[in-house]
């Protein structure tokens, strides 16, 4: 089943960079990162934009910790970025739409420099690496991330890169805020985004290339169960049909799953036995969403080819974070 957003959605932020990973705060205005314009900015209710730090490489995801911080999954500038119609890349041969122009991450920046989890004290503004490296070599591209109020920690997915030579796969690691401790979890090809179920005892994990749903249970900190066949993380929720990739995601309160969805651009939904739902946007890049507001039905959605934020009515209330600010 799918149908159209757009009619539905105010428009509530516009011709920012690319940006990802809205969190909504106990004030009704919304954090977010924007990947290329690399800063970590809160959006007011009254619409205007305010700069809390600047987060060089790319700041991609971000969650509120138990101290009331901004904990940053920064991907280190692994994409470049370029205006151009996606049906039409350079070298097709095919004839670019004006109108279908968007904003399109780039791999293989050669201004990137390994990425990072970063820690942003909201109210000094001062922000601290966390981790870096795992085992000695440098974490390749962070990207989503989630707290764990059961077992006090937070999990957050490395996608992992495309390069000359082929591509490095990613992975699901589990760390505590503390900076002392970085546990890898489980190798996917591209994870991309993660949350937790609301009884805390699934955590969730979309794949962007293969547009597949992981469901893996959690068994302790930083510890799950393995998948029913060797090299398996988990068990699959489901595979989206056809050419569609998945970005990051939020979780209902009844336990359906919310990615955002590139190429065919919006929202999946996935019910944990398997259905699909696809909530359509006008915009290929459809990255991410957060639920918030007093009943957890208000929606913010970040469309980060148009450069846009919109936000929405949800039909069911999302699930509330481990922690807010």
């Amino acid at each position: 089943m799918s149908y159209k957003l757009e009619d539905n959605v105010e428009e509530v932020a516009s011709k920012l960079g690319f940006p990802e990973g809205p969190v909504a705060m106990d004030d009704g205005s919304i954090l977010f990162v924007d990947i290329e314009y690399q800063t970590l900015m809160q959006l007011h209710p009254d619409g205007t934009l305010e700069e809390i730090a600047t987060l060089p490489g790319g700041p991609n995801g971000l969650a509120i910790g138990p101290d009331g911080a901004a904990y940053v999954c920064n991907n280190g500038g692994v994409y470049g970025f370029a205006k151009m119609d996606p049906s039409a890349p350079p070298g097709s041969g095919r004839k670019a739409n004006p109108a279908r122009v968007v904003n399109v991450p780039i791999p293989m920046n050669p201004k990137y420099q390994g990425g990072e989890i970063q820690r942003v004290d909201l109210k000094t503004k001062e922000v601290t690496t966390l981790y870096c490296k795992y085992k000695g070599k440098c974490l390749i591209a962070p990207d989503d991330i989630v707290f764990d109020k059961k077992n006090g920690g937070f999990w957050f997915t490395d996608t992992g890169t495309v390069h000359a030579e082929g591509s490095d796969f990613g992975a699901v690691y589990y760390a505590t805020i503390d900076g002392q401790t970085l546990e890898k979890v489980a190798s996917i090809p591209t994870p991309n985004g993660i949350g937790i179920s609301p009884d805390g005892d699934t955590l969730y994990v979309s794949d962007t290339s293969f547009g597949r749903l992981w469901a893996m249970n959690i068994v302790g900190a930083g510890k799950v169960e393995p998948g029913p066949l060797v090299g398996m993380p988990g068990k699959v929720i489901q595979t989206l049909d056809g050419y569609q990739w998945l970005d990051s995601l939020k979780v209902e309160a009844d336990g359906r799953v919310c990615v955002g969805t590139l190429i065919t651009g919006g929202i999946s939904i996935f019910s944990l036995d398997g259905a699909v739902e696809h909530l359509e946007l006008p915009d290929p890049f459809t990255t991410n969403l957060c639920f918030g507001g007093e009943d957890m039905r208000d929606v913010w959605i970040t469309a980060s080819g148009t450069q846009k934020i919109y936000k929405t009515r949800w039909p069911r209330p999302g699930l509330k974070l481990a922690y807010t600010a």
